[in-house]
């Protein structure tokens, strides 16, 4: 049985629990939103096979689903951003694990205070300019040239994303700090295969 995530923070000091409670929450909140994003886009695609499926064999319709790619790619974008803070702390990510593995427990925690942080500076960088590039967005009315849409809300929705992954590379810096598990087990597949 999977400890829960509440129970592997428990030995953090109680003015981070609720830091790392509240991203948990929001990462799994993040999750949903990948998973409507994801269930979304197979929706619009399956839409533009059957379009062009009737099209192709009865001659009804156009034959494509309006700016079926261009909202796809938004999907896309705002489904791997919005996944990334729960496989975070799944561990799901791709790491290289070659010097973890000889380090002893002392320079290995060392190695995750630091990684981490860097991790956590390095997305915070990228949603700080996130944020100024949808602001600029939404500042301009700027909107696709192919099809008219107003580009700010899916900026906003990879942007979301971003930023808790950051928080979430914040709250995986504090747990190595303290000597906590960095990754929930719970969170990952049951199966080997899914």
């Amino acid at each position: 049985m999977a400890t829960p995530a509440s129970d592997l923070d428990a030995g953090a000091p109680s003015a981070f629990r609720w830091f790392l409670k509240a991203i948990d929450q929001l990462g799994r909140l993040d999750l949903w939103l990948g998973a409507a994003c994801l269930v979304a886009l197979a929706a619009l695609m399956l839409s533009e096979v059957f379009a062009r499926s009737l099209s192709n064999f009865t001659g009804i319709g156009p034959g494509v689903v309006p700016n079926a790619w261009e909202y796809s790619s938004y999907l896309m974008a705002a489904a791997f951003t919005f996944g990334a803070a729960m496989t975070l702390r799944a561990g799901g990510h791709i790491r290289v694990t070659i010097l973890l593995a000889v380090a002893g427990p002392g320079l290995r925690r060392a190695i995750e205070v630091v990684s981490s942080f860097l991790g956590a500076l390095a997305t915070s960088y990228l949603t700080f300019s996130m944020v100024l590039f949808t602001w600029a967005s939404f500042s301009r009315g700027q909107v696709s040239i192919s099809s008219g849409t107003i580009v700010w809300p899916p900026m906003a929705m990879v942007t979301f994303g971003l930023a808790l992954l950051t928080l979430q590379f914040y709250a995986r810096t504090i747990r190595a700090a303290w000597n906590l598990p960095l990754d929930d087990p719970s969170l990952r597949a049951q199966n080997p295969v899914e």
